[in-house]
């Protein structure tokens, strides 16, 4: 008799705790939000992407474990997966950190760039651990969308075909994540000459409210052209404080002055964090 008062008693706190695991997710995601974080993760890109229903998406992971840390931030404890993982190309800055994120949590798809990088032992660590990992892997070019359900998708729009032997940054996997009427443009490194490609073939369709600064504001990137079609509200600079390269170039700041677009900065202001209602953006 007391083991079965014992084993109901067990199976109540489970159910009481599975209920408040369950209801803290709800409250968490908000109804019908989808949430975008560029994360604090130093010189580097990675940014974290939160569906309404709960289905999450990783750009990028940064140049080493920290990135650990500010999902920390972002996800519920016991959370232990994420649906897709993306690595844009094979630079340290943006795949350091995947290792470690792939070693943690469960993944369910990893998108890569056909960009190879043979003699890179951060991509050879990276193909190592995508392999272990056991999850589904698609090789990403223009045309491809990843649905994330809730009306979330990211489109990939750059490049248009396999470039196994092109720069890094040439081949890097230029993204749009779109939520109904509301979008974020997350341009990897892409030079202005992708992305003056980019606004021949699509022209007005580029419009999104939020802009990552292509290469973490290099004077690379960022032209003119690309920004003035993507016409956003917000421009977020995903850098360290102390990056050697002089990211934002001075330029390029002034660019964004100059169309007047408020710009963020992750080396200042840490963890930035967008929430669309599908209908618009707002700063969290």
């Amino acid at each position: 008799m007391r083991r079965s008062v014992l084993i109901i008693g067990v199976a109540i706190v489970v159910l009481l705790i599975a209920t408040a695991l369950i209801w803290y997710a709800v409250v968490r995601a908000g109804p019908g939000k989808l949430t975008v974080s560029f994360l604090n993760i130093g010189q580097g890109d990675a940014i974290f992407i939160e569906t309404p229903s709960g289905r999450q998406a990783l750009i990028d992971g940064g140049p080493n474990r920290i990135v650990l840390r500010e999902l920390g931030k972002v996800m519920p404890w016991y959370d232990r997966s994420i649906d897709v993982v993306i690595a844009t190309h094979p630079d340290l800055d943006h795949i350091g950190g995947l290792v470690d994120v792939l070693a943690r949590f469960d993944v369910g798809l990893i998108v890569e760039s056909s960009v190879e990088d043979e003699k890179g032992t951060d991509a050879q660590a990276l193909e190592r651990a995508a392999s272990a990992e056991g999850a589904r892997r698609l090789i990403a070019r223009r045309g491809h969308i990843i649905d994330l359900g809730d009306g979330v998708m990211i489109e990939i729009l750059s490049p248009d075909r396999a470039l196994p032997s092109v720069d890094t940054n040439l081949g890097c996997l230029v993204a749009r994540v779109v939520y109904d009427g509301t979008s974020f443009m997350l341009p990897c490194d892409a030079p202005d000459e992708i992305e003056e490609y980019l606004v021949a073939l699509d022209g007005a369709e580029l419009k999104s409210n939020v802009l990552k600064a292509g290469h973490h504001g290099s004077k690379t990137s960022s032209s003119p052209l690309f920004v003035g079609y993507v016409s956003p509200e917000w421009a977020v600079f995903s850098r360290g404080c102390d990056n050697s390269y002089g990211h934002p170039a001075p330029e390029v700041a002034e660019r964004f002055k100059q169309f007047e677009i408020p710009t963020l900065d992750t080396c200042t202001d840490g963890r930035i964090t967008f929430v669309s209602d599908g209908q618009s953006v707002r700063l969290k």
